[in-house]
């Protein structure tokens, strides 16, 4: 079997693809995720979705064959709460995912109640909106520690040879009281630098990720890193692997900067 790449992804701003706005405003975020299955190497045996929607003290892993909805936006239309994405869980995988977690030592439980939020079915339906292919997620460590979620990417990383799609959702800036004009000139010098620094595919592009806070404006893009850290799981699961930017946008949310990445 084909070794599937791992990804970054910004996945915008809640239900987008669903109100008309947001949907013209992120179209190429759209082309993008939409590009993606065309991409791959075989069609995939399941996604794995690491979004920044689901922290826990422990990683968690969801167990569900029919996963479902978790509506975990506020203030958007009531059709936005109707949203259905019937992909098919992968319980076994998920227990194969949990194993390989738990032998790298890192405590880990299985979670049969989880549902899909929308850091994970948003982009799955560009992506797939037959909702045909089994997706599960995993997810972050409340700690946010980067080592501790490189360590959880480098023990999923055998599952990139078994058909598995690893996707890190998040946003590449993520700061809710800094958008519009405002964020313009934070979010442009972080992009800038996260495309630098992955293009380097030696040891030093892990240890200035470990180190992101030092980046340029770090702590404006990112007050709360839950959207950054599923970048160092994707990143652990290809650590060594090329980098690809393949979306980049300018101006969203009135001024935001934001890209994603494709490893392999």
């Amino acid at each position: 079997m084909t070794r599937m790449p791992s990804y970054f992804i910004s996945h915008g701003g809640g239900p987008w693809p669903w109100i008309d706005e947001m949907h013209a405003e992120f179209a190429p975020l759209e082309a993008s995720l939409a590009a993606i299955p065309a991409g791959l190497p075989q069609s995939p045996e399941a996604i794995l979705m690491v979004s920044g929607h689901w922290e826990a003290s422990e990683v968690r892993v969801m167990h569900n064959a029919h996963p479902p909805m978790v509506y975990d936006y506020g203030g958007f239309p009531a059709h936005t709460y109707e949203i259905g994405y019937p992909a098919p869980g992968a319980p076994r995988i998920a227990e194969r995912a949990a194993g390989l977690i738990a032998a790298a030592g890192v405590e880990v439980a299985l979670d049969a109640a989880r549902g899909f939020d929308h850091g994970a079915f948003v982009p799955a339906f560009v992506m797939y909106p037959q909702a045909d292919v089994p997706m599960f997620q995993v997810s972050l460590l409340d700690s946010y520690d980067p080592a501790e979620h490189f360590r959880l990417g480098r023990a999923l990383a055998p599952l990139r040879d078994e058909g598995v799609v690893i996707v890190g959702s998040g946003l590449s800036y993520h700061n809710l009281r800094l958008f519009g004009p405002g964020a313009q000139v934070p979010s442009e010098a972080f992009d800038a630098w996260l495309d630098d620094t992955l293009a380097d595919e030696s040891d030093a592009r892990t240890k200035a990720l470990l180190d992101w806070e030092a980046a340029p404006h770090a702590r404006a893009c990112h007050a709360r890193e839950d959207h950054l850290v599923p970048l160092f799981v994707a990143l652990g699961a290809a650590e060594r692997a090329v980098a690809t930017r393949i979306y980049h946008q300018q101006g969203i949310f009135g001024g935001v900067t934001a890209s994603s990445w494709r490893f392999d």
